[in-house]
């Protein structure tokens, strides 16, 4: 695969994009940001990765400088590839898969994000996981009970 194909590939997730989300939350960078770590945090749980270790590398990651972002961008990329390597998965073939399975999908999709809490970095809404409760998205760090 040439850079150009997979230059492409990014050009042709824009289509999906703006059909499933419109412009306004395609472009909106908090919601994309939510989403990146969302997707990213369910990869490395199906890679054996504990929620323990993802908890000590947020409060790695937080208590550093913060980054520049081409250079974040460049990082996510070959360290995608090389957990790939390491998992036995073909990056590319994946992301092709995935991308060809949401086309089927954007109703489904739209009502969920429809369905979504506002300004909540989460996808739905969830129980507490203290008293069981489902408080208002601001509050589900911090349980009033």
């Amino acid at each position: 695969m040439t850079h150009t194909d997979q230059s492409e590939f990014q050009a042709r997730v824009r289509p999906w994009l703006l059909e499933c989300f419109g412009a306004k939350i395609a472009s909106d960078a908090t919601e994309r940001n939510h989403r990146f770590l969302e997707e990213s945090l369910e990869l490395v749980q199906a890679c054996g990765c504990t929620q323990d270790e993802a908890h000590q590398l947020v409060d790695y990651v937080y208590g550093r400088e913060v980054g520049e972002r081409h250079q974040e961008v460049g990082g996510v990329m070959v360290t995608l590839a090389a957990l790939c390597l390491a998992q036995q998965l073909d990056m590319h073939a994946c992301g092709e898969t995935e991308l060809a399975r949401i086309w089927t999908k954007v109703d489904q999709i739209r009502a969920k994000q429809a369905a979504k809490p506002k300004h909540s970095p989460l996808p739905q809404h969830v129980a507490c996981g203290h008293c069981g409760a489902v408080h208002a998205p601001q509050q589900n760090t911090l349980c009033p009970h």
